[in-house]
């Protein structure tokens, strides 16, 4: 990986200012880590309501919906900041806006009003979509152009870890000890209920508490930290742009699909992962948890026994995560001797035969195959933006934007699939197949750069790569 200044004329130009590439690219890397803990908060949070607001499923699921709608409004504002002031600020105002939304977790767990959780959530969302549009196309720009999507992936193997940590978290700090159901708080006297559910409210503040103390302290790490500006004579010579005269190209109009039923796919399976798997494992749970055990065992000193299915299913959660990390590590090393498209065909394919086996089997089997649907799904975010993005210029920023834009996929889809849960868990897995059956066309025919596109009015030909 090329962390220095990149010879290529394309990216690095006279002028542009200087840094150190190598405290740059180890500081945007910790981002990935930051936005993939809030990513992985939410499942967690969907079951958590349910219980502290009296929800059913499915007023629960706009938790989804609410911090990816933050992506959709976000997206294009945080291109043209970034093309206007530079990636720094718009990183910068990115975890402001963060920051300022796990905040907001406190007195929104004090007022337990579900609105306010849900503009708590926006708010995070609105700062991520600032990060992900600068720290994604940051990392592909910052360095070699030819290794663009292992850079991508290797940073995103960072979000990976982060994302493991999000179950973990809430089946250690969020969810109880004790399983309660909506008939279990019927039975009870009204009194007893509602110090359950306050409870139950309470216990999300302590974690975006100290989530929101880490964004504070990396704020000022950006702050004081000298950031190289890649690409600015480039947007200079290109001029205004427009939405539509970015997407004449074919790969990033593909890929924009691509990432908006990636992220629907990846958003139904962890959203309604706890769900999944404690229909398909509920007549017996204990057996299902059996491979796994001894790992929950060490993590709470022995006591699973004490354990409710919940806290189960959002351990086991973090094992599937576990997969996960490690398909990003194994795609980022099948890179160095495969072109990144025929990976991402080769995981995507995976992917597909995963969650069909998931719907065509059930209990241990479809717990597993599930779980395994998140080691195919590593390196799907990371090399679909890569891919859509390449070989464009001064025009990467707006494309950035509306590759981050299309991640409204995991507020629209989940809904969808919300609506087939009722009818049971297989119809629910409906969506996912699909949408991985596309990223397989994706991967094999419509990634392909096709090089007259490049040409256009908005960016000359003596600039293109």
């Amino acid at each position: 990986m090329a962390l220095g200044p990149s010879t290529s004329s394309a990216k690095i130009k006279p002028g542009q200012s200087t840094g150190n590439y190598g405290i740059a690219f180890a500081l945007v890397t910790s981002l990935f880590f930051l936005w993939g803990l809030a990513n992985s908060l939410n499942g967690s949070l969907i079951k958590q309501f349910q219980i502290a607001l009296d929800l059913n499923r499915f007023q629960a699921g706009i938790v989804d919906f609410a911090f990816y709608l933050g992506y959709f409004f976000m997206a294009l504002p945080a291109g043209y900041v970034m093309r206007r002031f530079g990636y720094k600020r718009g990183i910068l105002l990115g975890l402001l806006l963060y920051g300022g939304g796990a905040f907001l977790f406190y007195p929104a767990a004090d007022a337990r009003v579900y609105s306010f959780f849900l503009f708590a959530l926006f708010t995070m969302a609105c700062g991520i979509a600032f990060l992900e549009t600068a720290a994604n196309l940051y990392v592909t720009v910052l360095g070699d152009p030819e290794k663009s999507e292992w850079r991508l992936n290797f940073s995103q193997s960072f979000n990976g870890i982060s994302i493991i940590l999000g179950p973990i978290i809430g089946a250690l700090f969020i969810f109880s000890d004790t399983e309660y159901t909506p008939e279990m708080l019927t039975a009870m006297a009204p009194a007893q209920a509602e110090a359950i559910r306050v409870q139950e409210a309470l216990s999300v503040q302590t974690p975006y508490l100290v989530v929101g103390l880490i964004i504070a302290f990396v704020t000022i790490l950006f702050a004081i930290t000298k950031m190289p500006e890649v690409g600015a004579e480039e947007e200079q010579a290109a001029g205004k742009m427009s939405i539509l005269g970015v997407l004449r190209h074919r790969h990033l109009a593909l890929g924009t699909i691509a990432q908006f039923v990636n992220v629907g796919a990846q958003a139904t399976l962890w959203g309604y992962f706890v769900d999944l798997k404690l229909d398909f494992s509920r007549n017996d749970h204990w057996a299902v948890a059996t491979w796994y055990m001894n790992a929950i065992n060490t993590l709470t000193g022995g006591s699973s026994a004490n354990l409710s299915p919940t806290q189960i299913a959002g351990f086991h959660a973090s094992f599937a995560l576990v997969l996960l990390m490690l398909g990003r590590f194994v795609g980022t090393a099948l890179m160095t001797r495969m072109k990144p498209n025929r990976v991402l065909a080769l995981f995507s394919m995976g992917a597909v035969a995963m969650v069909a086996m998931a719907m065509l089997t059930g209990g241990l089997t479809a717990v597993i195959a599930l779980s395994f649907t998140y080691f195919f799904q590593s390196i799907m975010f990371p090399t679909i933006f890569a891919l859509a993005t390449k070989n464009l210029g001064a025009e990467s920023k707006i494309a950035s934007s509306l590759v981050i834009m299309s991640i409204v996929g995991g507020a629209l889809m989940p809904l969808v699939a919300g609506a087939l849960f009722a009818y049971g868990p297989i119809y629910a897995l409906i969506v996912p197949l699909v949408c991985f059956a596309y990223i397989v066309y994706y991967a094999m025919q419509g990634s392909r750069v096709r090089v007259a596109d490049l040409y256009s009015p908005n960016v000359p030909p003596e600039i293109v790569p």
